[in-house]
């Protein structure tokens, strides 16, 4: 079954459907089907294991930090001229 947590992250509050591993095997279609839709965090003996998410989402995060990297090392580059 797929059971709902919340977290919190800055104030932003993230609802990520959890599913424990025996469940993810058993329903790997529903899995696949949830993940494009929302990411789902597969539980095994109760503990976070994996994420498994869209790539898109993917995509998408990897952007970010990639840009993020881009930008500090423009900065540590500038700090390093003056």
């Amino acid at each position: 079954a797929i059971l709902s947590i919340m977290f919190q992250i800055t104030d932003v509050e993230i609802v990520m459907k959890t599913m424990s591993a025996r469940d993810a095997k058993n329903g790997f279609g529903l899995l696949l089907d949830t993940a494009r839709a929302e990411p789902v965090t597969i539980e095994k003996h109760g503990r976070p294991v994996v994420v498994v998410l869209a790539v898109e989402e993917y995509e998408r995060i990897t952007e970010v930090i990639n840009k993020q990297n881009d930008l500090g090392t423009k900065l540590r580059s500038r700090r390093k001229l003056k």
